[in-house]
């Protein structure tokens, strides 16, 4: 059976960083999203706490929503080598994040029950790194 892949969208306010880890293609502003024409969404995640706080456009579609908070990476300050252990940790709680959601029985579960889900793989601690 050949279902149709989900749409998903990674917002966040910067665009410097989260949420093109997450996707691995642009930045890009979400009025492409809300425009005529679009894509519908199927899933909408902030990937900050600012964009989480914004008023978002209603989206076509009412995409299943939650916040998935990853401290800003690019924000930091250091040496070399601690800007790139951030963003590899940034990178890694995006990661953990998306399988958790990709390995979800999506079209199984009601919408309630997958909101649940969807809220919980936001709050979830990333794993302590070993040294």
């Amino acid at each position: 059976m050949n279902e149709q892949p989900f749409n998903v969208l990674f917002l966040c306010s910067g665009n410097s960083a989260r949420s093109i880890l997450a996707e691995g293609l642009r930045s890009k502003s979400w009025d492409e999203f809300a425009a005529q024409g679009a894509p519908e969404m199927d899933f909408v995640f902030t990937v900050c706490d600012d964009a989480a706080g914004e008023v978002c456009p209603v989206w076509p579609g009412q995409p299943m929503t939650a916040h998935w908070g990853i401290a800003d990476r690019a924000a930091v300050r250091g040496t070399e080598t601690e800007k790139r252990a951030a963003f590899r940790r940034a990178f890694s709680e995006l990661d953990s994040r998306i399988k958790i959601f990709t390995n979800l029985p999506v079209r199984t579960l009601d919408r309630i029950k997958l909101q649940e889900h969807l809220h919980a793989i936001g709050k979830r601690q990333p794993a302590e790194e070993v040294a």
